[in-house]
């Protein structure tokens, strides 16, 4: 099965995030919402932002940023968290 491709939100609909201890706060222009994001959010955003790419080519680009070794898991865990950050809006499909 072939998984989502996604891409960032364009950078004009999201202002600057800002990093409050364990949490990371983005607006959202276009919708008028502020999001609250944890780990991974943030890092998934950072590593779209250089252009779109599936659950596993994500993992890879963490693994890559982070030196993380790059499993199975990670990427079925990466594909929740990019499904949801689609519905939030702050990454949409390629």
């Amino acid at each position: 099965m072939t998984q989502p491709v996604y891409r960032a939100a364009p950078p004009a609909d999201l202002a600057a995030p800002v990093a409050l201890e364990d949490f990371t706060l983005i607006y959202h222009r276009r919708s008028g919402a502020t999001h609250l994001l944890s780990e991974p959010a943030p890092e998934i955003l950072e590593v779209l932002a250089e252009g779109p790419a599936d659950a596993t080519a994500v993992a890879a680009r963490l693994a890559l940023r982070y030196g993380l070794e790059s499993e199975e898991a990670i990427e079925t865990v990466l594909a929740e968290r990019l499904a949801e950050l689609a519905a939030l809006g702050l990454v949409e499909a390629a």
